[in-house]
């Protein structure tokens, strides 16, 4: 005999997240995924908060195009709602990016990968609390699923290599962003279904790149450093992260965001170390093992079976 299908109060509580969300993070993750490889170009040569600096001026510029090429306008946003939205600037734009570029200098990279593991982990808890989404059995063995292949795909070397004693503050600098981008995800939630995913991801990065441009050239100033030093390579590293993550990814994820719960969102976070190692493939011409095929195929099964949760 065959199995039920899903009954129709099954789709009324947990309808299937749409064909369009899905698209929006993997192209988002995706960016995201050789984001690595631009942050690493452009720290080469440019001190880290001044490449925040620059990268989100430059996403707040796109922002304001585009915007105006569509005939979009930021009426509606409230001022009681900028409390709120200074907040996310905060936890998902300037402060993020700094102390998770600062940090990931002062430790290992076994050590930042492994902790980046925890930010699914943290929307689901902290959107179970403040959202009250409901954490399925489905939804928690996905995330588990995910993790263990998040952890097959790094291999055992990065497992094997963490280190908890020898950088504590660059450790704490990491696990720090990552909460701070679940609070950005639960909190985002909230204020995107009111205002809408472009509005938010707008305002938010406009509001970040205003408050972020005086710290770039504060860093500029104490170090002595000149914009006319940069190389081309580093500037089109820094337009990268401006224009294709802080920009076209962030409104993608917010796009999701606003279709679907903040669970089944962040879940797709685990996506990004296959689409990195890929990535390395090509551009690198490393090879992807038979850990790297078997953590693949958990990550998006965890994925699919926290989707149907």
């Amino acid at each position: 005999m065959a199995a039920a299908g899903p009954t129709a109060l099954d789709l009324v509580h947990n309808p299937p997240m749409p064909t369009r969300a899905r698209a929006a993070l993997l192209t988002a993750c995706f960016f995201w995924a050789i984001s690595f490889i631009a942050t690493k170009v452009a720290l080469e040569s440019v001190p880290p908060l001044t490449v925040v600096a620059a990268r989100l001026v430059i996403s707040a510029l796109a922002f304001a195009i585009w915007m105006a090429v569509t005939r979009r306008s930021l009426a509606g946003v409230s001022w009681r709602r900028m409390p709120l939205l200074f907040l996310l600037s905060l936890l998902g734009a300037g402060l993020h990016y700094s102390i998770q570029t600062i940090g990931i200098g002062m430790t290992t990279a076994s050590n930042a990968s492994l902790y980046a593991v925890t930010g699914p982990i943290s929307i689901m808890l902290l959107s179970a609390i403040i959202l009250r989404e409901p954490i399925t059995t489905a939804k928690a063995g996905g995330l588990v699923l995910a993790l263990v292949g998040v952890l097959l795909v790094m291999g055992p070397e990065t497992v094997l290599a963490f280190r908890l004693d020898a950088h504590v503050v660059g450790d704490l600098l990491v696990m720090a962003s990552i909460f701070m981008w679940g609070l950005f995800t639960v909190l985002g939630k909230a204020v995107t279904d009111e205002l809408g995913a472009l509005r938010v991801t707008a305002v938010v990065t406009m509001i970040g790149a205003s408050w972020m441009l005086p710290v770039g050239v504060g860093e500029m100033l104490w170090r002595s450093f000149s914009l006319a030093s940069v190389p081309l390579t580093a500037w089109i590293a820094i337009g990268f992260l401006g224009i294709a993550c802080s920009f076209l990814a962030t409104l993608l994820y917010f796009v999701a965001l606003e279709a679907t719960e903040s669970q089944k969102v962040g879940l797709y976070l685990y996506t990004i170390p296959p689409m990195t190692a890929v990535v390395a493939m090509v551009v690198l011409g490393e090879r992807l093992d038979a850990w790297f095929i078997a953590g693949a195929v958990a990550i998006f099964a965890g994925v699919a079976l926290t989707e149907r949760g």
